[in-house]
C-alpha cells in the first residue's frame, strides 16, 4: 500500500518537543554529555526485529532533527510498508550526543505507532475476502489520537470520527436520555448541517427497524451475533452503512465480516496494540 497523506508538521513538532522535554528533564542527557566527546559522529540504523507494518517515520525524524538540524535521516521504506525481521527502516548520521539523546523518543513513537499499524493489518488481512473494513474508535492514548489514527491508516484500516465535534454518534445513553430512537434522531437531524453524518447505535433488531423507518447515515450494530448481524444487513438493504462493534477479536472478526457489514470498529487496535520491536544500532566514527 502507499503511505497515507503526511501528518500535520505542526502537530508532529509539538508532540515531539513535549516528549523530548519529558525525557531530557532539567539537565538534559547527562550520560551522553559525560561519556561522548562533543565532536563525535554517530552512524545509526533503525531496523525491525520482527515482522509488522511501519508507522511514525515523521515523528522519528523530527525527534532526531529537533535536537540537531545537522542530523541526516534517510528512510529506506515508507510508512505503511510491510516489514520483515532485520529489515533496515532508516539510516541516521550526525552529532553523536544528539543522536543518542533522541534515540528513545524516536523509537517510542515509531514502535508504538508501528504496533498499532501492525495490529490493524492483522485484522484487515483476516477479512480481506469480504467487503468489510476495519476502523478505529476514540479509545486512544490521550494526546496521541491523531498519530494513532494515522497508524491505523498505515495498517490499511479506516478512521472513525476523530472527536466529539466531527460527527454525530448517538449511543444508548443518548437514546435513553433523549426519550427514544425517534426523538434522538429527530433532534440530531434538526441541528446537523448538510455535511454532517449521523450514526446511531442499536442493540436489537426492533430498534434497527425504528432507525430504518426514521433514517440515518450509519447504524452501529452493537454486540450482535453473526446470525443477527446477517439479518440486520438484510433489513438495512443498502439504505445506510452497517457498522458492527462490541468485543471484536481476531477470533471473531471473520464471522462478523462475513455477515455482510460494511465496517467493523475495533478498540483494541489502538488501546491494546503491542509495541513493534524495533532496534537502533550505532557505529561511532
Amino acid at each position: 500500500m502507499t503511505a497515507p497523506a503526511p501528518l500535520d508538521p505542526i502537530a508532529v513538532r509539538r508532540a515531539v518537543e513535549a516528549a523530548l522535554a519529558e525525557d531530557l528533564g532539567r539537565a538534559g542527557d547527562i550520560t551522553s554529555a559525560a561519556t561522548i566527546p562533543a565532536s563525535a559522529v554517530a552512524r545509526v540504523v533503525i531496523a525491525a526485529r520482527q515482522t509488522g507494518r511501519l508507522a511514525g517515520l515523521q515523528l522519528a525524524e523530527a525527534a532526531f532533527r529537533s535536537l540537531d538540524p545537522a542530523i541526516s535521516f534517510k528512510a529506506e521504506v515508507e510508512d505503511g510498508a510491510r516489514l520483515t525481521a532485520g529489515e533496515v527502516i532508516a539510516r541516521i548520521e550526525g552529532p553523536a550526543r544528539a543522536v543518542l539523546s533522541a534515540e528513545r523518543t524516536a523509537l517510542n513513537f515509531l514502535g508504538h505507532l508501528s504496533g498499532v499499524a501492525t495490529e490493524t493489518a492483522r485484522y484487515g488481512d483476516l477479512i480481506a475476502h469480504t467487503r468489510a473494513r476495519i476502523c478505529c474508535t476514540r479509545k486512544t492514548t490521550p494526546g496521541l489520537r491523531i498519530f494513532e489514527k494515522y497508524a491505523v491508516r498505515c495498517g490499511g484500516g479506516s478512521n472513525h470520527r476523530f472527536g466529539l465535534d466531527d460527527a454525530i454518534l448517538i449511543k444508548d445513553n443518548h437514546i435513553a436520555v433523549a426519550g427514544g430512537v425517534e426523538a434522538a434522531l429527530r433532534g440530531a437531524k434538526s441541528s446537523a448541517g448538510h455535511l454532517l453524518k449521523i450514526e446511531i447505535e442499536v442493540d436489537t433488531l426492533e430498534q434497527l427497524d425504528r432507525v430504518i423507518a426514521e433514517g440515518a447515515d450509519v447504524v452501529l450494530l452493537d454486540n450482535m451475533s453473526p446470525a443477527v448481524l446477517r439479518e440486520a444487513v438484510e433489513r438495512i438493504d443498502g439504505r445506510m452503512l452497517a457498522e458492527a462493534s462490541g468485543n471484536v477479536s481476531l477470533d471473531t472478526v471473520v464471522a462478523i465480516a462475513e455477515s455482510g457489514v460494511d465496517l467493523i470498529s475495533v478498540g483494541r487496535i489502538t488501546h491494546s496494540a503491542p509495541t513493534l520491536d524495533l532496534g537502533l544500532d550505532v557505529a561511532v566514527a
